[in-house]
């Protein structure tokens, strides 16, 4: 930037031959700046391709897996059942009838005005015998209420109103539920102490005039097999039957009067999905490298040219292009993924069949699932091969590539300081000149006044 000293004296326009020769000193550091946005552009295609690689690697890497190829699908011959799969899942067909649903026990109290007792106690007895006493702040039945629900007794409790005593006071009753269904969740309810329970001088609230047991704890059921010598029957807590086969849970709904027939098939839609999503991220990359690796010609006013791509004569690249389409395209056991619906194209790339690869699959699922898992495990070597944060061969590129441009950007800022010196150092001559200048200006001033001075005096003379 200007300081103001132009033309002070010598008319000079400081300024501009200032900036004129900072901008050759400059002329290293703007190739370095030049050289910096090249490799970052450059540097972003790589961290770009290199993600594509690793999610490619993890996406192979799990249909490589014993399991990664196993998509079921389960239907159920009656809404008195549902199903649904879980990891581990096998083709089965099961057929089972309904021959109970869970329910959560629950029983009411006797009309009541206010607990027989205050502050009341009270003790819940489940059907393992194990004991939960509660005490209320009163004998409010508001008070009890809320000691039952906050209690780790695992009941809940409502207050219902209950019409009118003879002497016309509302009369209310309590609903106690279990939280949780299931004939372990039955209970007892007593009027006194966990002790006094014990001691069997409690008083049963179901057993007082007016209460009842409105519903029995009990646990879900069905049988498999039935009418067969290896009938058996399963319940559960809940009216969920989790693991009842590998991969399998289901859940009751109803009664049912006849087997439900529940089967768990291979998934062949879901197979085909997976390996078209697989092919068209390998396309990806694999068109990515290509696009970016050529080269292309133009002619204009200024004549011909050719523009290379960001990855043209980059070994890396082309390697990690070369081993990605030998993962897919070699052969497996003397066979050509061709026979799976894979095939190759004259671009270096490949086109997914969904047809050839569904029907190879209707008629030997386990082969193509094989064939599939193989290539996927060839992919995902390849792809850990190219993108492994240690070893990987684009990610070792990257973090060279980021390591010079780290150190072209300290010779830059290092630039920046040695120009500022300059810049400087310019000023400060300029400067002095102008002060020089000026001085010797002065002086000429002088001495040509003085000699007009003599020339006058010499004129008056003569």
């Amino acid at each position: 930037m200007g300081i103001g000293i132009d033309g002070l004296t010598s008319g000079l326009k400081s300024t501009d031959i200032i900036n004129a020769l900072m901008g050759a000193e400059a002329i290293p550091q703007t190739q370095l700046k030049s050289k910096v946005a090249k490799d970052s552009y450059l540097l972003t295609a790589l961290q770009a391709l290199n993600s594509k690689f690793a999610n490619l690697q993890t996406q192979a890497s799990g249909l490589a897996k014993p399991d990664g190829l196993a998509k079921y699908q389960v239907a159920s011959s009656s809404p008195a059942i549902t199903a649904t799969l879980a990891t581990g899942a096998k083709p089965i067909t099961m057929d089972l009838a309904v021959t109970a649903l869970a329910q959560a026990h629950s029983v009411v109290t006797a009309p009541l005005q206010a607990w027989p007792t205050s502050p009341a106690v009270l003790t819940f007895v489940k059907a393992d015998g194990s004991k939960t006493e509660i005490s209320a702040a009163t004998g409010s039945l508001d008070d009890v209420a809320y000691a039952i629900n906050k209690s780790n007794a695992g009941i809940s409790a409502v207050k219902v109103a209950s019409g009118t005593a003879p002497d016309g006071s509302m009369q209310y009753r309590l609903q106690l539920t279990a939280t949780d269904t299931g004939a372990a969740n039955a209970f007892n309810v007593y009027d006194g102490s966990a002790a006094e329970v014990t001691a069997g001088t409690a008083t049963s609230l179901t057993a007082a005039p007016g209460a009842a047991v409105l519903r029995t704890g009990k646990d879900a059921a069905v049988t498999l097999w039935a009418g067969t010598p290896a009938e058996l029957s399963i319940s559960s807590a809940s009216n969920t039957f989790a693991g009842i086969a590998p991969g399998l849970d289901i859940t009751v709904h109803q009664l049912s009067a006849t087997a439900v027939s529940v089967d768990v098939t291979r998934d062949g839609g879901m197979v085909t999905d997976a390996a078209k999503e697989l092919m068209s991220n390998v396309n990806i990359i694999l068109g990515s490298i290509f696009t970016q690796s050529a080269v292309s010609g133009s002619t204009g006013a200024g004549g011909s040219g050719v523009t290379s791509g960001l990855f043209t004569s980059n070994s890396t690249t082309s390697a990690a292009k070369d081993k990605l389409f030998n993962a897919v395209a070699a052969p497996i056991n003397g066979f050509s993924p061709a026979t799976i619906g894979i095939n190759t194209t004259k671009n270096g790339d490949f086109v997914f069949d969904a047809d050839v690869f569904a029907a190879a699959y209707a008629k030997d699922p386990a082969a193509v699932e094989g064939t599939l898992a193989t290539i996927s495990q060839r992919v995902a070597d390849a792809a850990k091969a190219v993108a492994d944060p240690r070893e990987g061969t684009l990610s070792q590129t990257v973090k060279g590539k980021q390591t010079v441009i780290d150190d072209l950007n300290d010779q830059i800022l290092k630039w920046d300081d040695r120009l500022t010196q300059r810049r400087g150092a310019l000023v400060t001559t300029y400067a002095n000149l102008e002060v020089q200048l000026g001085r010797m200006k002065s002086q000429q001033d002088w001495l040509s006044s003085q000699i007009s001075s003599m020339s006058n005096s010499n004129n008056s003379k003569n």
